[in-house]
């Protein structure tokens, strides 16, 4: 069985706090890129998405999220698990938020296995640069998703084209 893997940042830079999925995709590209996977920033996120994810078999969706976490958390997920998820909190700050996006993936009988690292916001005002409360958390959350990266990669059949 082949195995295509994705990590996609998600965000939108000119809004503050809402470009920390930007922001970790670069570094995850710059500084902890693995061969054989695909690093695509989708900026705001829009329908394309879904359709681009069916190219694969596994996905890594970067996004800064509001779920009533402390600024910077870091919370990684099954996306179908947002359906389950008695709180329900976990919102995009973009055009397709996590549960639209997990309903469309459903309807068209998506069979990609999608993660969201999502990293909750603090200020998503208009305006260039991350709070300082993202600042601080964002090395410690590349680190960590990395480590997530390598453990779907030490899955049993993963063979990346």
């Amino acid at each position: 069985m082949f195995k295509k893997i994705a990590v996609i940042g998600i965000g939108n830079t000119l809004r503050r706090d809402d470009g920390i999925g930007i922001a970790v995709l670069e570094s995850l590209l710059k500084f902890y890129k693995r061969e054989g996977i695909d690093y695509l920033n989708f900026g705001t996120a829009s329908f394309d998405l879904i359709h681009r994810m069916q190219d694969y078999t596994t996905v890594v969706l970067i996004d800064g999220i509001r779920a009533d976490l402390a600024a910077g958390e870091l919370k990684i997920f099954e996306l179908k698990n947002i359906e389950h998820d008695s709180k329900a909190l976990f919102a995009s700050t973009h055009e397709l938020d996590l549960k639209s996006m997990f309903e469309l993936s459903k309807s068209f009988g998506l069979k990609t296995k999608i993660y969201v690292a999502g990293i909750q916001v603090e200020d998503i005002s208009y305006a260039e640069g991350l709070s300082d409360a993202l600042l601080n958390i964002k090395e410690d959350a590349i680190k960590k998703i990395s480590v997530f990266i390598d453990k779907i990669l030490q899955q049993k059949n993963v063979f990346l084209i």
